[in-house]
């Protein structure tokens, strides 16, 4: 698994021309304008990887498992995301 700090390990060892503090400030401006832009419901494309956007998730009634109660689940915003052509051909080795 991938976390942020594995990340900005690989970046720094990658780019030793660079300072920590320089690449990690670099990555929390990107991951920054990324959330604000789904927020605000836009799209973000990230060429030759794959695209983020939000659909909207309906209001609906559902059931509580433990006690079959019925249950209020409000209209609420999730994040999706699309795989570009060139990643799946790199994931599925057919390059």
């Amino acid at each position: 698994m991938a976390t942020k700090s594995k990340i900005l390990k690989q970046l720094c060892d990658n780019y030793p021309n660079f300072l920590k503090k320089d690449i990690s400030l670099f990555v929390e401006i990107i991951l920054k304008e990324i959330k604000q832009a789904l927020k605000r419901g836009s799209r973000v494309e990230l060429r030759r990887f794959g695209v983020f956007y939000t659909n909207i998730q309906k209001a609906r009634i559902s059931r509580n498992p433990a006690t079959g109660a019925r249950v209020n689940i409000p209209q609420k915003r999730t994040i999706q995301w699309k795989m570009s052509k060139e990643m799946f051909k790199k994931l599925n080795n057919n390059e």
